[in-house]
């Protein structure tokens, strides 16, 4: 008991802390649409899911997933069409933290896609879940 007295904000934070992962997993439990790297990876091994990078050119030549398309969030409203030919296929939109492929999600379902899914950490989280990373140049969405 003596030791939490002395060092109460230790305990503070570690209750903050947490809390904050708590009220993190209950608010994010009901979206099916966030994928974890591995959660990814098998949508794409067992259902041919396409991944949609929305990130901008430099980002996306420092590395991205391989045989990822690249479509800016930028220009997604006016080049939406070119995914078209994908609208059955599960698409796992990703950027470099998860935030820009929730803004491209939300863009892409009011334009009648409705298999979508965010890559949950984006490319950040891929690379931490030891997932591959390409360099080489790709095409852009056909």
């Amino acid at each position: 008991m003596e030791f939490l007295q002395q060092n109460w904000y230790w305990v503070a934070l570690a209750a903050a802390s947490g809390g904050w992962l708590l009220f993190d997993a209950v608010r994010s439990r009901g979206d099916t649409s966030q994928l974890s790297a591995i959660e990814a990876t098998l949508l794409i091994n067992r259902e041919d899911a396409v991944i949609v990078d929305v990130r901008d050119l430099g980002e996306y030549q420092q590395g991205h997933i391989p045989n990822a398309r690249h479509l800016p969030l930028a220009e997604l409203p006016k080049r939406t069409a070119e995914l078209d030919k994908f609208k059955e296929r599960p698409l796992i939109l990703c950027c470099a933290t998860g935030t820009r492929s929730a803004s491209a999600l939300s863009t892409l379902r009011k334009a009648g896609f409705e298999k979508l899914f965010n890559l949950r950490g984006g490319i950040f989280e891929w690379e931490k879940a030891g997932q591959p990373l390409s360099r080489k140049k790709k095409e852009k969405a056909k």
